[in-house]
């Protein structure tokens, strides 16, 4: 009996990567905020915004990481999914 194998390649980004004042790119492609660093081992702390308010994304929204942090989804979604912090 043979048995067939399914390769599964998993995008594993690591948090090291992300550095401060990168932009985040959304899935359309346009910057909607910028890396101020990584927060514990699974968010993404934002710059603060306009408002000096500063929000938190999860590491598991990020596709890659170039020059750039990349997340999979538009950036409207993105800030209204965004955590605010305190």
């Amino acid at each position: 009996m043979r048995y067939g194998y399914l390769k599964i390649e998993v995008n594993m980004i690591q948090p090291n990567e992300i550095k401060p004042h990168m932009p985040v790119v959304c899935s359309n492609g346009g910057q909607f905020a910028v890396v101020d660093h990584v927060e514990g081992t699974d968010s993404i702390k934002l710059a603060r915004d306009d408002k000096g308010q500063h929000h938190l994304i999860p590491l598991g929204w990020v596709t890659k990481v170039d020059t750039a942090v990349h997340v999979d989804r538009p950036g409207d979604q993105a800030m209204r999914e965004w955590v605010a912090t305190a």
